[in-house]
């Protein structure tokens, strides 16, 4: 028996449990994604609902909630304590969810997302719209099911960010939205910076090597991760000791697989540097999904967009991808990155623009979830709001509102952290030049460590001991607020382009 008393060795056990249904499932969403069969989609969906409700009805056991109740507090260290509190936290919202909707989720989502990888290259939004219209139908049960306050949003995004409210989120996404505006008008009224891709294409090959050489020099632990490709990239954790990261490939444009790694590392390595010690416990995970995107906003855009990086990887890829990049230097790779334009789809976003395309998202999933939206409607209010927020017309839905992947699968009230981690990269981008000033000479001389360490410091080990804004408190210094992000956008794109200007 350890220090903590039979009820928590007991509880212990039961979340190891828990645990190890989260790694069937992350492996076979995984599978689903990289290698499984198109046809085989009707039989892992079935598995996939089976796993969830099995680990739903362990979740619900009412004999855990007694355990959960019996524990003495009194005894326990901090850690176990919050991984106390996030059990109850799960257990409660677990208990008000029935096994069918379990069920009904996860076949729909399975399923929805085989529809989404047909209807996305043929154009069609017909193909998804009925899978859509089950899954929207079922968020809604879902979260009127959890209890919200009028607002079934709320619901949804405490799911992924714990405690935040759409009444706290949408004037913050307004203020930053009218910034990203004074901004982008600047930059509009100003030369466009030149691209260097001259319609040559870059072989695969090439493009694979040069992403494997980056996962590795950033610190992603190739002997506890591997890269695959996927339709959508993503990031997974099977383990702390597995991590499995996916990229795409276009051989036209050979960023997209570059950034898209370096986005996907970023959160890779987070889930690789949580403590050991708390493998398979509420602890050894994010607080939130906006301090995951967090760390793949920093390496993707702060660090991977930066010139520093380029001095050291221009040559490098060049040399490995060929193609355009063959005596590319970092000036010009820098510039290439770093263009300003409206455009339509959303992973290819510059820095000044990808805010809108999430706020786009936040409020069309809002007015789903507050029926003043219907799934039939979705195209057309996507465009009109794609015309209103950036200025673009949109020509398909493929390039519209099929460009994503994540409504399909059930993850409404997701969107809003990819804002919140770019807010929250900045914040800790700015303590990080405060607490290591040779950051800029170490990116460019490919020397990561000293940033994976500071970050290992105040951001992965803690794992969940904090809430996000504890978290982010005490690794910076300040509450969530869009300042710094802005400061940074300005620092960055303001000598770029020539414009000069600042938040009002």
């Amino acid at each position: 028996m350890s220090e903590f008393g039979p009820e928590w060795d007991a509880l212990e056990l039961r979340l190891r449990e828990l645990a190890e249904f989260r790694r069937i499932a992350a492996l076979l969403a995984w599978d689903q994604h990289t290698t499984m069969p198109r046809r085989g989609s009707d039989a892992r969906a079935r598995a996939i609902a089976t796993i969830r409700v099995v680990q739903h009805e362990r979740q619900t056991d009412p004999a855990l909630g007694d355990l959960l109740q019996r524990i003495d507090t009194g005894r326990l260290d901090r850690p176990r304590a919050a991984m106390l509190r996030i059990a109850r936290r799960d257990h409660d919202r677990a208990i008000r969810l029935p096994a069918d909707l379990i069920r009904r989720l996860a076949f729909t989502a399975s399923r929805g997302e085989a529809a989404w990888e047909l209807a996305r290259p043929a154009r069609d939004f017909g193909i998804l719209q009925p899978f859509l219209t089950e899954m929207v139908a079922l968020k809604r049960e879902q979260a009127d099911l959890m209890g919200h306050d009028g607002e079934r949003y709320d619901a949804l995004l405490d799911v992924f960010e714990p405690g935040l409210r759409a009444a706290y989120v949408a004037p913050l996404f307004e203020l930053l939205a009218a910034d990203l505006r004074r901004l982008l008008d600047a930059i509009a009224a100003a030369a466009p910076l030149p691209g260097i891709l001259n319609g040559r294409l870059h072989p695969a090959p090439g493009q694979w090597r040069f992403t494997m050489r980056v996962l590795a020099d950033l610190g992603f632990d190739l002997d506890a991760g591997r890269q695959d490709r996927s339709a959508h990239p993503f990031s997974t954790t099977i383990a702390l000791r597995d991590v499995r990261v996916t990229t795409r490939v276009d051989e036209a444009d050979p960023f997209s697989a570059v950034f898209s790694i370096i986005h996907e590392a970023g959160h890779g390595m987070y889930d690789q540097g949580f403590d050991p010690a708390f493998e398979d416990t509420p602890l050894a995970e994010a607080p939130s999904l906006g301090a995951h995107e967090s760390q793949s906003r920093l390496w993707e855009n702060i660090v991977g967009r930066s010139l520093p990086f380029w001095e050291h990887y221009a040559p490098v890829m060049g040399e490995l991808v060929g193609g355009s990049l063959v005596g590319a230097g970092a000036q010009d790779v820098f510039r290439h990155v770093n263009r300003v334009t409206p455009s339509l789809i959303r992973v290819e976003a510059d820095e000044v623009t990808y805010n809108l395309h999430v706020l786009v998202r936040f409020e069309l999933e809002r007015a789903l979830m507050r029926e003043e939206l219907s799934v039939a409607e979705l195209p057309e209010a996507w465009n009109d709001a794609y015309m209103r927020r950036l200025g673009v017309r949109v020509p398909h839905d493929g390039d519209g509102v099929l460009q994503d992947v994540h409504w399909s699968e059930g993850l409404f009230g997701y969107f809003p952290t990819y804002a919140l981690g770019n807010l929250y990269s900045a914040m800790l981008w700015r303590r990080i030049s405060t607490d290591l000033p040779d950051i800029g000479a170490d990116v460019g001389a490919g020397r990561f460590e000293p940033l994976l360490g500071w970050l290992r410091d105040h951001v992965h080990t803690p794992g969940y001991l904090y809430n996000t804004g504890e978290l982010m408190l005490r690794a910076t210094g300040s509450e969530l607020t869009h300042e710094p992000f802005m400061d940074y956008l300005w620092e960055k794109f303001g000598p770029l382009y020539g414009v000069s200007g600042a938040r009002a």
